[in-house]
């Protein structure tokens, strides 16, 4: 019998070394921490691409929160209720460009992740 490797365990470090790596190399990036977290999840290359997505979803949701609230934050700067309405919409459409990329970032994790569970 094969022994399986954490799910959650693997996509925490391939979450952060997606987040770190995916802001200088955004394509090798998600595929890194996909492959991390393929590894450490070690049950074949299924697991190991459930492992790549996890790590890769989560990276673009923690993102696209981040990026509304700085918006809305900014837009309240800018002044009062329109102001804030604007960022608020600002957010969204940057938001919405980055949940995109988010697909793109998240198939890189997934093959990476895949990947990984084949090696391991």
């Amino acid at each position: 019998m094969r022994r399986e490797g954490n799910l959650w365990l693997g996509a925490l470090p391939g979450f952060i070394i997606n987040s770190i790596l995916g802001m200088y190399f955004p394509v090798f990036g998600p595929f890194i921490g996909g492959l991390i977290a393929g590894l450490i999840a070690d049950g074949g290359p299924g697991r190991g691409a459930l492992a790549g997505f996890l790590a890769g979803i989560f990276g673009g949701i923690i993102a696209t929160l981040l990026l509304i609230i700085g918006f809305v934050g900014v837009g309240s700067l800018l002044g009062g209720v329109l102001g804030g309405l604007l960022g608020f919409l600002g957010g969204l459409i940057a938001g919405g460009a980055i949940i995109v990329s988010l697909a793109f970032g998240s198939i890189m994790s997934i093959i990476g992740g895949a990947i990984g569970g084949v090696i391991s």
